[in-house]
C-alpha cells in the first residue's frame, strides 16, 4: 500500500483551483441571468441567517452536495439535470467552496467550479442579497442595524 506524503491546506487548495475555471462575482451573476449555470450555496444555516440569501441559488449544506448533485442519485434535487451543467459553488468567502467544486467534479460534473471570494464577494460586488426570512433585499442600512 502506498502513501502520499502528507500536504497543507494551502497547497491543497492551490492544486484544486489549478484545475477549476474559478468565476468571479459578476460573471456568475450573469451565467444565473442567462440561465447558464446553477448557483449553489453551500453556507450554514447561521452564515445564510445572518447575511441573508442569493435570489434564486439553491441551498444545499456541505455535507449534503453530492448527495444532491449526482445526476443519478436517488437523493438528487431536481435542478441536477446532467453532468453537463455548469454549477457554481459558493461558501462565505471561497475556500471551502474550492474543495466542494473539486469534489463535484471527482462525480463527473466536468462543468462545477466555485465563486472567487464566496457570498461575501457577491455582496460585496452590490449585486441581489436578500434577508434569509422575507425574501426581501437587503440594503447597506439594513446590515448596520
Amino acid at each position: 500500500m502506498s502513501t502520499r506524503p502528507p500536504v497543507g491546506i494551502d497547497a491543497l487548495l492551490e492544486q484544486v483551483r489549478a484545475g477549476l475555471d474559478r468565476v468571479e462575482a459578476e460573471e456568475a451573476f450573469e451565467a444565473v441571468r442567462a440561465g447558464e449555470a446553477l448557483l449553489v450555496d453551500t453556507r450554514y444555516a447561521a452564515l445564510r441567517e445572518r447575511d441573508g440569501l442569493i435570489p434564486g441559488a439553491l441551498v444545499v449544506e456541505r455535507n449534503e452536495l453530492e448527495w444532491r448533485l449526482d445526476p443519478t442519485g436517488s437523493h438528487r434535487a431536481p435542478e441536477a439535470t446532467s453532468h453537463d451543467l455548469r454549477v457554481v459553488v459558493f461558501c462565505n468567502e471561497g475556500y471551502a467552496s474550492s474543495l466542494a467544486a473539486e469534489s463535484l467534479r471527482r462525480l463527473g460534473l466536468h462543468r462545477a467550479t466555485d465563486l472567487v471570494g464566496g457570498f461575501q464577494a457577491w455582496k460585496g460586488a452590490g449585486l441581489p442579497v436578500t434577508a434569509s426570512d422575507t425574501g426581501l433585499p437587503v440594503t447597506a442600512a439594513d446590515a448596520e442595524d
